[in-house]
Parts: C-alpha cells; structure tokens; sequence
C-alpha cells in the first residue's frame, strides 16, 4: 500500500511539473561546484580525511556546509583543500565564516590561485513540486568507481541527480527545503538547483530511510543562505526573472512576429481600404468640378464668339456709311478682342486628364506625412547614443547582470567610437565578445532599425571555452572607420560562431532609446 501511495504521489508530481531542467544549464552551474577536501598527513604526504562540496558565490569565496569543515576548524593540523570540476590543480582555502545553527559555512581562497565561475542564485524555491538538481561529489559513486587518493585530488565532473521539490519547512533551527533529488555522503555543502539552473538550496541531510519508505533529503535554505552571506561581505548574484528555455523565447518571438505582420498586413487593408474610398469619393468631386470649369469656360468662349461675330457684322456694316466709320473701327476692335478671347477660353478649358491629376493630389494629400527619414520624422536607424535597457518579456537570464547598456552607434556599425561590428550575410550587426575576465562567450546582435540589442551568452566548459578564446585570438578586427571593416569583422568572426553551441544559455533583449543630452553647466 505505501508503495502505491508513493507511485501516485510520484505521477502527480510528474504531471504537475513544469519544464525540465536543461542540461546546458545544469552543465554551467556545474563549472562553479568544487571538491571540499579536509587534508591531512600521512607519513609526511597529504591525505585525504573526508570530503564534501561546495559552490563558488564569488570568483574566490565558496559555500558549503559547517559540519563539511568542522574537522578542520577543531584540528589546527588539518587544511581545507578546494579541487575545481575541471582544469588541473587546486587550491587551498580559509574558513572565513561558519554558523553551526544553519549548517553554512563560507570559504576563501587566495586570489590568483584559482578563479571560479560563480553560481546565481534564485529568489525563491519557486513553490512545490518544481524539478531540482542536486550536484555534488557523493562517495559512494567514488568508491563505486574505484578511485583511489590521487584521483580525489584531480579534478573530476561532478554527480547530477534529479528529484522534485516537496516543499519548504523548518527542520532543527533552521528553515530547509525537502526534495527527492539523490544525495549521498559527500554531497553536503552542494548546491540544490532550478531548472535554468540555479541555486534555491544548499544540500545538508537525508531522512532515515531504513524503514523502507520513500527517501527525502533536506537543503538549507535560501532564507538562511542570503542573510549569512551577506552578513558576511557577500552579495551573491541573484535572478528572480521566471524559469523558461530558449525554445520558449523563440516560439514567443515567432508568434510576435507573426501578430506584428498580422497587425501589419491588417493596418495596410484598413490604409488600402481607406484610399480607394478617398479615390472615389476625390474622383467624383474632381469629375464634377472639373466639367463644370469646362462647361462655364465653353459657354463663355461662345459668348465671346458671339460677341465678336456680332462686332465685326457691326463694323462691316458701320464701315460703309462715312458717318459711322469711326464707330466701324471701335465695332472691329471689339469683334478681334471677343475672338481672341474665345479662343484663350476654348483653349484654356480643364481637360479630362485633370481629373485624375485632382484624384493623385487628394489622394496624396490623405496619405498625409513627411517622408520617413525627414528632418521632421527622424528614423529610427539614425546614429546617436543610446540607453539599452533589459525587456524581461523577451530575455532568458541566468547569472547575468541585467544593467542599462550605454550603446553609442553608428550608421558605419561603430559602436562606443571603438568597438566595429561586424555585418553578417543576413544583413545583421554582430560582435563575439570572448574576454578573459568572463565565464562566457557573448554575441552581440544590434537591430539599427528597431533599435533592438540582443546579447546572446554561451556559458561553456575550460575546454570549449579555450577553444573559443583561441580563435578569437586568431584575428584582429579592424578599427572604426576603416574601409570595408563591418565585411572584415563579419567574415572574421564567423569561424568562432561556427565552434559555438547551437543554442544559448542566456539571452538578453534590450530596448534602446535615445538618451537626453546632458544639461549645460
């Protein structure tokens, strides 16, 4: 019966489960989780005296649990050794921070000797039932293996194992979450992790599980962990932007894209719409205007035909009686004056053309606007300094910081006055960023015409991520204002692209907009 209840309890949780956890991200966090070994001395040579795990919160200070390094804060011949999940070589640490009462313990190593990728930290559990990850070093699985002495002291992936959050809740003095995420001897002091692959927990202890029940395992939590840390000088990296994979995003982005054509093609109906009965309605009014101007001029050069028909039979008859030859030459005058003015009518009457000519113009004048691009409609795409700033809708962030970027660009693709970016076949501004100072490769994408700026982020292993770094040492872009440079850095930079994942762990989405000018003093 226990075991049925324990299967139905498990199916519900299956079914109530959000996404997966995604191994990238699993794998980058991963990077950040050490070997805590206490060493001593056997016959003159360091040895082992029992291990545990912990995670860096910064690139040289490191988490775990109080009773993983109680044997050395009591035995002053004992030190705390540090052995990274990957490269060669370790280093020794201090304890600069212990509390016994919630089981956290806080590492320093010395700087230069080893420099960690450090683990973000979520803002909360997230609530019941959501998949985690515990990563640690468990003993059984070393012993399974076989591994003897040396091999603890050199650097080894650590064990993931995947369980279900069953909630949070007090246990001793501190407050603790309960999962269903394997952890072993060994385990304590690593981190319990999200699904996008961040900390909600530090792994402490197991529930007895002798009596054949299910098993669950208890992780100290954050509302213990945040105050010891800062109470202790450190402010951990911290994400509470919602869990979603990058195949969300792009789905979210291709249905906003497909709503933004939508509305698109729906504004250019409603325009289209709108023009033809602008065009018929200026039609009928330019029909009816224009042939009433050329009846009025038509009926007044008949006018003006008659007028001077009438004149010259005047003059005609006027000039054979001597007493009114005088009048014959005004009646004459007049007769040439009426005929040239019908003629000027007659021929200066609209044509029919000008009604189409009124229909373009009325047409035009609804359509309304200066050109895009004019001085008085400034394009988006014009060059200035701009403020990016984080659209959380549209970003996947795990570690990340989220700052404003101050982004001054150029028509040329000159960024800052210093950085080129490349242009891409698909039209596309882009730069890899691979600084030795960052856990990460970064491409930078910037939409001049929508004033998008999108930073990609790969969180990869030592050895990917040398990879990476030495084909970006193989070039050198060329500087601003060089010719062809936006094709040179393109085409650079697109054997380094080529070694990446295909997908990212992170991606930022920011909005630019034009920063105000500074005010005079």
């Amino acid at each position: 019966m226990n075991c049925l209840r324990l299967l139905f309890a498990l199916l519900l949780t299956l079914l109530a489960a959000p996404a997966l956890a995604d191994p990238a991200d699993v794998d980058a966090a991963a990077r950040g989780v050490v070997r805590v070994i206490i060493i001593g001395e056997d016959r003159g040579e360091p040895a082992p005296v029992s291990h545990g795990t912990g995670f860096a919160v910064s690139p040289t200070r490191i988490v775990t649990n109080a009773h993983v390094v109680a044997e050395a804060m009591q035995d002053d011949t004992l030190r705390v050794g540090i052995v990274p999940s990957e490269g060669e070589g370790g280093a020794f640490a201090r304890v600069i921070a212990v509390s016994p009462r919630n089981d956290l313990a806080l590492l320093e190593i010395a700087k230069g000797s080893l420099r960690l990728p450090q683990l973000a930290l979520a803002a909360s559990a997230g609530g019941n039932l959501g998949e985690v990850t515990a990563v640690g070093y468990p003993m059984n699985v070393d012993l399974a293996q076989g591994l003897d002495m040396a091999d603890i002291f050199r650097a080894q992936p650590p064990v993931k194992s995947r369980g279900f959050l069953s909630g949070e809740r007090p246990a001793r003095q501190f407050d603790t979450i309960l999962h269903t995420a394997p952890i072993a001897r060994g385990n304590s002091g690593g981190p319990l992790l999200d699904p996008c692959g961040r900390v909600i927990g530090v792994n402490s202890f197991s529930a007895d599980s002798a009596s054949g029940d299910g098993e669950f395992y208890f992780a100290v939590s954050l509302r213990e962990l945040l105050p010891f840390l800062r109470d202790n000088g450190v402010e951990p990296v911290t994400n509470a932007l919602p869990c979603r994979s990058i195949e969300d995003l792009n789905a979210e982005e291709r249905q906003r894209l497909e709503a933004d054509q939508s509305r698109a093609r729906e504004r250019l109906a409603q325009r289209a719409e709108t023009m033809r009965e602008v065009r018929e309605t200026a039609r009928l009014t330019a029909q009816m205007e224009v042939l009433a101007a050329r009846e009025d001029r038509m009926a007044l050069a008949l006018i003006a035909l008659l007028a001077a028909i009438g004149a010259g039979y005047a003059a005609m008859v006027w000039s054979k009686d001597s007493a009114r030859r005088k009048h014959a030459g005004i009646a004459g005058a007049v007769a040439g004056a009426a005929l040239i003015a019908a003629g000027l009518l007659w021929v200066t009457r609209p044509g029919l053309t000008e009604i189409e000519d009124r229909v373009e113009a009325a047409v035009a004048e609804a359509e309304g606007g200066p050109a895009p691009g004019s001085a008085t409609q400034p394009s988006l795409a014009a060059e200035g300094s701009l403020i990016c700033t984080l659209v959380p809708d549209r970003s996947r962030v795990t570690s990340a910081r989220t700052d404003d970027v101050a982004f001054d660009w150029s028509a040329d693709g000159c960024v800052n006055e210093r950085t080129q970016y490349g242009l891409g076949q698909g039209g596309e501004w882009r730069r890899v960023f691979a600084a030795q100072e960052d856990d990460a490769i970064a491409v930078n994408t910037y939409d001049p015409e929508t004033r998008t700026l999108r930073t990609d982020r790969y969180l990869l292993g030592q050895q990917a991520l040398a990879a990476a770094r030495s084909a970006r040492a193989a070039y050198t872009p060329p500087a601003c204002g060089v010719s062809d440079a936006a094709r040179t850095v393109g085409e650079q930079q697109s054997a380094l692209i080529a070694l990446l994942p295909e997908r990212p762990n992170e991606r930022l989405v920011y909005s630019c907009t034009a920063r105000a000018a500074s005010a005079a003093p």
